[in-house]
């Protein structure tokens, strides 16, 4: 499928989403937040792409916000839809059988930070900044920011950046573990690579069935969480995979997983 404001590469498993509005310094506007949602729902069928990394065309932005021309126009009944529709979109996102990395290289204010939350990991180049600036127009984050910033880095924490509108560097966001690693913008991409290859040496069902297991934290009891993951990891005591790595383990050699 041809995108408007997406550039899509793959190559070796990987599949490379880049969004492309530089002049706009990649803000989300509705035609872009559609082609994410068809993107990401295509990858995720995509039998041949095994990661996904996500991240902003140029050197200054990785998304600067939304739409604010867009974002001017809504009342409360379009205001509701427009914050479910993009709750959805992100949802997609984070909940995408294959692993997704956001490589923040720039300004990720916004929907910005909020699609970088629904990434499965963060990867931040050094010029990178991050925040919540909506109070600053008037609404909170509508996207799912209020709900996975506060589970990310405490209450505490989310509560001060939303109410204040304050941007942080990529040095205090790892400090406070919002991203997983800071680069210089010249490596970002290479070091999202690399991490990509070493989840694509693993096996797949586990990658897969892993992500399950840690997204629904949030949503159940720890009891139930540790119901759900011992679950899975009986599907995976049920796969060639783990014969396979279990064996390869025994004779010290690397393991040759199919993903069966």
């Amino acid at each position: 499928m041809n995108y408007q404001n997406l550039l899509i590469e793959i190559k070796d498993k990987i599949a490379i989403v880049t969004i492309n509005r530089p002049d706009k310094l990649n803000a989300l506007n509705s035609q872009t937040m559609s082609e994410l949602k068809s993107a990401f729902t295509e990858l995720n069928n995509n039998n041949e792409v095994y990661v996904v990394i996500l991240t902003g065309s140029g050197e200054k932005a990785f998304v600067a916000g939304a739409d604010i021309s867009e974002l001017s126009k809504l009342d409360m009944i379009s205001g509701k839809e427009f914050s479910e529709k993009g709750q959805d979109i992100f949802n997609t996102i984070e909940n995408l059988s294959k692993p997704v990395i956001a490589a923040v290289n720039g300004f990720a204010l916004g929907g910005g930070c909020e699609v970088a939350l629904a990434c499965h990991i963060r990867l931040a180049s050094e010029n990178a900044k991050f925040g919540q600036p909506e109070v600053n127009l008037g609404i909170i984050p509508g996207y799912g920011g209020t709900q996975r910033l506060t589970r990310l880095i405490n209450s505490g924490r989310a509560m001060e950046y939303i109410l204040t509108g304050d941007m942080i560097d990529a040095n205090e966001a790892y400090r406070i573990g919002l991203v997983n690693h800071v680069y210089p913008l010249s490596e970002l991409m290479n070091k999202a690579m690399e991490m990509a290859k070493k989840i694509i040496s693993k096996g797949q069902n586990a990658v897969r069935l892993t992500i399950k297991a840690v997204n629904i934290v949030d949503e159940v009891s720890f009891k139930e969480g540790q119901n759900y993951e011992a679950s899975l990891f009986a599907l995976c005591c049920g796969t060639e995979d783990f014969k396979e790595g279990t064996k390869a383990f025994l004779e010290k050699r690397k393991p040759a997983f199919k993903n069966r």
